[in-house]
This record gives C-alpha cells, sequence and structure tokens, in this order.
C-alpha cells in the first residue's frame, strides 16, 4: 500500500486519547468521519497491510490524502460530535441516515394563559417543545385527552393583567359551548389555569400516574366538602386518564423512563427502531434505516442509532433496554439485555417494529428499483449459504417414480432468483433399472452437465439436490467424473425439516424460517417437484395408452387419437358399443377393438 510519507507521519503522530479522526481526498474534501476511544490505534488500523479488509474499505484507504483530529473528553463526548459532524458535512463514506421528515411537536407556548397546540415549526421565544412525535396518532391522542379535559384558550390574544383590566377583550363562542373558562374576562384565574399547564406538562412526559395521584387526592377532598359536582367532574377526568394509560400500555406500568432499542441488519441495510417508554406506556416511537458504507459491524450500526434517536426526540432515559450489549461506552447511561420479563416483551416488541418497517421499505424498493431488490436477495442467499459468488443461475433436481415405474426426473432453472421456466428440462432415467433414486440422480446430473459442457453452455453457480446425503453423494459422483466437483457449489435440501447439506460436512446448516434464502430454496424444491410429477404422469398415461390400444392388430396411431378425442379415455373405449366404435373407425378396425375388449 502507497501512503504519501506526510500522511504517514500524521498518522503515526495520533494521540492515543479520544477523539474525532477526520479523512480528506486530494481535493480536501471530507471522505469520513470515525471516532475512537483511542485514536493512534484506530487510524492505524486503517493502514495496516490487511488483506481481510473489504473492498470498500481499501477503496477508501486509497483516496485519503490528509487526516485530522479533534480530541474529546471521553468516547460519550466522541460520539455526540461524531453524529453532529456527519449530519452536517454527510460524508461519502459514512452510515447514511435514510430520513428526512420533519416530525411534529407538542408546543407550550411562552405567554400569558399558554396555549397548547401541535407544530412542526420551533420558534426560540422560550416556548416549550416536546417531541418531535414520530406518531402522529399518538400525538394526536395526547391533544384529545388534553382538550377534554382541560379548558384552555384556542385564541391569539395577548391575555395581560393590563389588557384583561382593561377590558379589552369579550368572551367568545368558545365559551359558551363549554370549551374556555373565559380567563380573558377573570373567569379562570391565573392560578387555575397555571395547575392545569402543570398537570398536563405531566401528561405529555408519560407521568400519568402523578396526575392520576394528584385527581385522586382532590377527588377525595371534594367529598370530604360535600362538593359531590366537583368530585363527579373529577371522577369523570380520572377514568379518561385510565381509559387512556390502559389504551398505551404494553406491559407492567413500574417500567419508567426507559429507551428500547432493536436491530435488524439487511444486507447494506440496517433498521433500528426506538420507542420511549414511561410508566409501561409507550409514549414515541419511531424507525430508523441506516444505509451501510463500510461493512459496519452490528455493535457500530446500533451506537450510531442511539445517539442519533436520543439526541432528536431529546431524551433523558439512563436506562437503555438493547438487543446485545455493545462494545462502547456510554457514560452514565445503563445497558441492559432482557432474557426474560416485561423487558424482554418490551424489545420484542420493538423487533416486531422494525421487522415490519423493513418489509413494507422492502415492498417499497422492489418496485421502485427492481433491480437493486434481486440484488439483495441474491446477496443474502450468497451469505446464508456460504457461496463465493453471487448465484445470479440456480438448478434444482429431482427424481419421481412409483415403484419404479416410468422413473424421470426434473431440472429447474432459476435466474436472478425467478424460475426461468424455458430452461427447464425434464429426463427419462435409461441406465437405470428398479427404484434406485441415487443412480438415477447420478445419471440426470452427469447428462445435463455433460451437454451443457458439450454445447459450451454457461454452468449455473449454485446446484441444488432435493434430497438427503444420499442424492447429494451421487450427484457429486456425477460432477467429478466430469471435472467439476469444486467448481460449482452443490448443496442437498431434505424434505422433512429443510435441512441444507453440504459435501463433507455432517452438520446440516438449518436456515432461518422467516429468511428469503429459505423461501427461494422452497421454491426451487417445490417447483422441481411440480415439473418433475406433471411429466411422470404424462409418461405413465402415455405408456398406459400404448398397453391398452397400441396392442390391438391393426390400430394404429391415427385411430388412437380419434378414438381418445371421442371418448376422452381409454376407459369409456372399453365401454363403448360396436357401433359407437364404428362412428369413428372403419367397421373392420371397430370389430378388432370390441372384441379385443370384450373376448
Amino acid at each position: 500500500m502507497n501512503i504519501p510519507e506526510d500522511l504517514l507521519v500524521k498518522v503515526k503522530s495520533a494521540p492515543k486519547k479520544p477523539g474525532i479522526y477526520q479523512y480528506y481526498d486530494e481535493s480536501e474534501k471530507l471522505l469520513y468521519v470515525g471516532k475512537a476511544k483511542n485514536l493512534k490505534n484506530r487510524v492505524a488500523s486503517y493502514f495496516a497491510d490487511d488483506k481481510g479488509k473489504s473492498g470498500r474499505i481499501r477503496l477508501l484507504v486509497s483516496k485519503i490524502r490528509d487526516v485530522k483530529y479533534i480530541l474529546t473528553g471521553s468516547e460519550m463526548d466522541a460520539l455526540l460530535l461524531e453524529n453532529n459532524l456527519i449530519k452536517t458535512h454527510q460524508p461519502r463514506y459514512n452510515v447514511m441516515l435514510k430520513d428526512d421528515k420533519t416530525y411534529p411537536w407538542i408546543c407550550i407556548k411562552n405567554e400569558p394563559f399558554p396555549r397548547i397546540f401541535k407544530t412542526r415549526t420551533l420558534i426560540r421565544d422560550g416556548s416549550e417543545y416536546y417531541g418531535p412525535y414520530a406518531s402522529v396518532s399518538m400525538m394526536n391522542t395526547i391533544l384529545d385527552l388534553i382538550r377534554k379535559n382541560y379548558k384552555l384558550r384556542t385564541c391569539a390574544y395577548h391575555l395581560t393583567k393590563q389588557n384583561i383590566d382593561k377590558g379589552k377583550f369579550k368572551i367568545c363562542l368558545e365559551f359558551h359551548i363549554g370549551n374556555c373558562k373565559a380567563p380573558c374576562e377573570s373567569l379562570q384565574s391565573k392560578e387555575a389555569y397555571e395547575h392545569n399547564i402543570a398537570e398536563i406538562r405531566n401528561i405529555i412526559k408519560g407521568n400519568v400516574n402523578v396526575v392520576k395521584n394528584e385527581l385522586k387526592d382532590a377527588m377525595k377532598k371534594a367529598v370530604e366538602e360535600l362538593d359531590f359536582e366537583e368530585a363527579q367532574s373529577l371522577k369523570i377526568k380520572l377514568e379518561a386518564f385510565q381509559k387512556f394509560q390502559s389504551k398505551s400500555t404494553v406491559v407492567s406500568p413500574t417500567i419508567h423512563n426507559v429507551d428500547v432499542f432493536s436491530l435488524l441488519v439487511d444486507n447494506d441495510l440496517a433498521y433500528v427502531n426506538y420507542m420511549k417508554v414511561s410508566s409501561g406506556a409507550i409514549i414515541q416511537g419511531h424507525t430508523l434505516e441506516l444505509k451501510k458504507k463500510l461493512d459496519e459491524t452490528d455493535s457500530q450500526l446500533l451506537e450510531i442509532a442511539i445517539i442519533e434517536m436520543r439526541e432528536r426526540f431529546k431524551s433523558s432515559s439512563k436506562e437503555l433496554i438493547v438487543p446485545f450489549v455493545p462494545d462502547f461506552e456510554m457514560d452514565g447511561l445503563s445497558l441492559h439485555q432482557p432474557q426474560r420479563g416485561d423487558k424482554k416483551k418490551l424489545l420484542e416488541l420493538s423487533e416486531r417494529n422494525a421487522k415490519y418497517f423493513m418489509l413494507e421499505r422492502r415492498k417499497q424498493h422492489e418496485k421502485v428499483d427492481p433491480e437493486r431488490h434481486t440484488k439483495r436477495i441474491l446477496e443474502g442467499i450468497k451469505k446464508d449459504m456460504r457461496l463465493s459468488e453471487l448465484p445470479v443461475h440456480i438448478e434444482c433436481f429431482d427424481n419421481s417414480n412409483i415403484q419404479g415405474s416410468n422413473p424421470v426426473a426434473a431440472c429447474v432453472v432459476f435466474k436472478n432468483a425467478k424460475p426461468s421456466k424455458k430452461d427447464y428440462r425434464h429426463f427419462n432415467i435409461k441406465t437405470v433399472v428398479g427404484p434406485d433414486d441415487f443412480a438415477s440422480m447420478e445419471e440426470v446430473v452427469y447428462r445435463r452437465y455433460k451437454r451443457l459442457l458439450t454445447e459450451d453452455e454457461p454452468l449455473p453457480q449454485l446446484i441444488v439436490i432435493d434430497g438427503g446425503k444420499g442424492q447429494l453423494g451421487s450427484s457429486l459422483k456425477a460432477l467429478e467424473r466430469l471435472g467439476l466437483r469444486g467448481k460449482i457449489a452443490i448443496v442437498g435440501i431434505a424434505k422433512r425439516l429443510e435441512e441444507i447439506f453440504y459435501p463433507g460436512d455432517k452438520y446440516p446448516l438449518f436456515l432461518d424460517k422467516t429468511s428469503e434464502t429459505l423461501k427461494v430454496m422452497q421454491h426451487l424444491r417445490n417447483e422441481a417437484h411440480r415439473f418433475g410429477i406433471t411429466f411422470h404422469r404424462n409418461q405413465r398415461s402415455k405408456n398406459s395408452i400404448q398397453t391398452e390400444l397400441s396392442n390391438i392388430e391393426g390400430v394404429g396411431e391415427k385411430s388412437i387419437e380419434d378414438l381418445l378425442r371421442k371418448f376422452k379415455s381409454v376407459k369409456r373405449v372399453k365401454e363403448a358399443t360396436l357401433k359407437e366404435l364404428q362412428e369413428v373407425v372403419p367397421l373392420i378396425r371397430a370389430q378388432a377393438i370390441w372384441e379385443y375388449f370384450n373376448k
């Protein structure tokens, strides 16, 4: 690796402290931003002569002409700074955050008798903003709860004490229909209004239990003072909060102020779901899509998402529920990987949300960019099946026979993970006597690839044998005879447990039951079985016709075709009268057929 001398000096002089490193190309364009607990070790690892590096990293290193460092007090500070720099400069080789939405907030306006409303614009005027809300329906549910239980003003009047005392405002329709208590004419005190705002703050923050306890105390006091009308009003409000909480509680209400993260990786994309939980209720939720650039590890992806989500949603939670404990430190935070209980259920819920989002994005990608969708599936098959190249061309073989009669085989071809029916082939077994699946498979595989080699046709990247170790071993013999063993990947798939067998490996591979790779393998196997069974039935039917009608002296193929066209089956030919047969074939042949079946 040719590293410029001045760059090598900067690499070797990197400090052994936490911080940020920035790579620049020859035109001083920022290529990559990274963080490290030890800058010297991390930066040096890029320039070490390591053949195991991916092509993307090698390409990045080949373009680096300068490196700059920013020291930080801790790894946590480095994480935050890295996140800000990536969002500001969007370097080409950093993970791309696929999210350009402007999310709404709940605003408590900085004014006398504050209004509460939703907005997508943040104005730095001292107003309080809560959010952002990835789920607009969740935000609307909270606002509806507030409107039904608190009579707040919606007008934009400047309700200062001086303006109210001067009588500048008049009661409007909102007061008459019961939606406002008219603070504009001093019919509601500032203290009572502020008390409502304090309760609303707790509701928005998810502290519904605090409000419920205050309502219970107030209701008890009203009963003691014989103010039953007020007590009934407080009871209705309390029931509304309990109903709201019961709808949003998913686990134990004792889980309070917790952030939940889950991660799903799909080739070069990753999906991180975030949920904010307070008193057992999910008050915020969002799934982030990340595009990998340099084969980032799961730990690095989770780290990026945690920083991004917590900053975006202004989270102050000290406890994080995660699918695994990442290999980085976050000062003042407790990262927990639950194994059972309510927190485990929360993590599973987050994972289901991430999976749902991933499947929806797949559908969108498939419609917008089908080639990319196909490549993603092929990359998945390559990874799951441990192949050395993309399986653009796959062939699958299956034998069909019933007690050794009419043994046939089928070969189906998939190109770009889809059936290529014009390339399907079927085979009559020629050299094997009796029901010998192993020998039949060897014959068919040999004949298939002998022909492809003779005709100089392209060979597949993967061969799938419908069967276990026995059929796989027979197929290997055929490839060895042709000099193709080791040149084409070959596996066997067993029907019972969907086990994938590899040559020379006594332990089968079990694919994830929900993976696209398994779905493609099952589709291959089912197509081969369907195609083989159809051909086998046709052969049996053809042989049946030959046995029953072809043996009658004087009856040829033309007569057989005419008879079957008229009577539809050999059985009906047998049951036909002489007169009915004579309507189809000449009298002498009709007599021969009738006598054959009725003698």
